[in-house]
């Protein structure tokens, strides 16, 4: 069994995990490791039909990045706010 290419949906139909990966984009903006999660998903079965889903995949990046971005910012504000704890004078 050889794998086949990655086809557009015809015309008027829907493809496995199309609204899905719609839906995960949209949460990944705003939650986005449950956008990330939902978007995966989406990709995942969109391959297994042998379609190509590029919201999906937009999902999967602007979740991944976006939740980088929100730990690095959670990490710096952590040590911000024991950096000032612990100038304080008395």
């Amino acid at each position: 069994m050889t794998a086949s290419a990655p086809q557009p949906a015809p015309a008027g139909t829907d493809y496995p995990g199309k609204t899905l990966g719609i839906v995960g984009l949209i949460v990944a903006i705003f939650f986005n490791l449950i956008g990330l999660i939902i978007s995966a998903i989406a990709l995942n079965q969109s391959k297994k039909a042998g379609y190509k889903n590029t919201p999906a995949l937009a999902g999967v990046i602007v979740g991944a990045v976006l939740f980088v971005i929100a730990i690095i910012f959670s990490i710096v504000t952590v040590v911000a706010s024991m950096s000032m704890m612990g100038s304080t004078t008395y």
